[in-house]
């Protein structure tokens, strides 16, 4: 256990961010899940700037690193661009 109360609560802030920052992970991986399980063009379409948004919010926070959100939007723009 900590030693020191500025240790206590740094411990308290840690573990209230890590479950923050897996609730917004967890929703973006979702999110993208649910676009690649779409076939039609016009509803992918539709939900990439959606789900983009959510990536670039992860990056600007650190939650992910700014190139993983980069390669992870190139994927998602190539396969709705396939779409017929």
């Amino acid at each position: 256990m900590a030693n020191h109360k500025s240790s206590v609560k740094r411990i308290r802030q840690a573990e209230t961010k890590r479950v923050h920052n897996k609730y917004y992970a967890r929703t973006t991986r979702n999110a993208m899940r649910k676009l690649n399980g779409v076939t039609d063009k016009a509803v992918a379409v539709e939900q990439l700037p959606v789900v983009i948004s959510m990536l670039d919010k992860l990056a600007k926070n650190n939650i992910i690193h700014k190139n993983k959100a980069a390669n992870l939007k190139s994927q998602l723009a190539k396969r709705v661009n396939a779409l017929a």
